[in-house]
């Protein structure tokens, strides 16, 4: 636990394959990737304890969704059930919670100062319930790329080890993507409310749109031009949050929607508001 403290943003790296646990742009699959300087790439730390238990949840940056479990297994070629992206819609939801156990992988350790600093470096699996533990895929197959959540009969091997990277703050908001016009883009629902000041809202003032592609320029356009607050200055006066389920934090929208047909809520801060100054993005380019 000590390397995931509540509202940083991390990378998973695979001890064996080098590539990083991303979510998928579907918005449901979870994969390992080579591309670090991603948005998919970063997981924010969200801390939940139950009783004396105290578990993980890790965010996507990209989409807002939570790394969880599924029920469904995995595809031939991979180990166990499917590892996805969810909303985390249940306040008990077993399927997001994560238990981080320190592994040290230094064979010679002497002293104490060696060990504490073996602990610093050490990687971690992630446990799930009892004896499931999140692994990546392909150490022979290197095509195989789905991360999976494995029991191997609860015997670790090294496709489980995770070396976790702490991704420092950006001081500025990202510059959103250029819009691009939707083709074979879904049509979605996308439900929104605009907030105050503090990021609250009423929870029975959500009103709905129909939007196609992906484009979350464009969608901030509409939503502009819904909240007809157009006098407020350009598009760029609002903030978008992503809010996947009931008991998800925000995650501020700055990069293109998932190519899904999935309903998204939305949750609108004004640029300048004390809420949207909470809001924390990862340096992705930082080395």
């Amino acid at each position: 636990m000590d390397q995931f403290f509540d509202g940083i943003h991390v990378r998973l790296r695979s001890r064996v394959r080098g590539t990083y646990l991303s979510a998928d742009e579907d918005g449901v699959g979870v994969s390992v990737s080579r591309r670090r300087a991603s948005l998919n790439a970063a997981w924010q730390v969200h801390l939940v304890q139950r009783g004396d238990m105290h578990f993980v949840l890790l965010r996507s940056a990209a989409y807002g969704r939570y790394l969880a479990d599924s029920p469904e297994m995995a595809p031939s070629g991979h180990r166990g059930r499917r590892a996805v992206q969810r909303d985390f819609d249940e306040p008990e939801l077993d399927a997001v919670m994560w238990r981080p156990i320190a592994v040290i992988t230094v064979d010679d350790v002497d002293d104490d100062d060696e060990a504490e600093e073996a602990q610093a470096d050490a990687d971690v699996v992630l446990r799930h319930g009892n004896n499931r533990y999140l692994r990546a895929n392909g150490r022979h197959r290197r095509w195989h790329n789905g991360v999976t959540v494995d029991d191997n009969d609860g015997v670790r091997t090294t496709m489980m080890l995770w070396t976790v990277e702490e991704i420092p703050p950006r001081f500025t908001t990202p510059a959103l993507p250029p819009p691009t016009m939707p083709r074979t883009e879904p049509l979605r629902t996308i439900r929104y409310v605009r907030a105050n000041n503090q990021g609250n809202f009423n929870q029975l003032g959500w009103a709905t749109l129909q939007f196609y592609g992906t484009s979350v320029y464009l969608l901030m356009l509409r939503l502009v031009y819904h909240l007809d607050i157009r006098n407020e200055g350009n598009a760029l006066g609002i903030v978008l949050c992503v809010r996947a389920g009931n008991y998800a934090r925000l995650t501020p929208l700055v990069t293109d929607l998932p190519r899904c047909e999935e309903p998204m809520d939305i949750v609108i801060l004004a640029t300048g508001s004390y809420a949207a100054a909470q809001l924390r993005h990862p340096n992705v380019d930082e080395p």
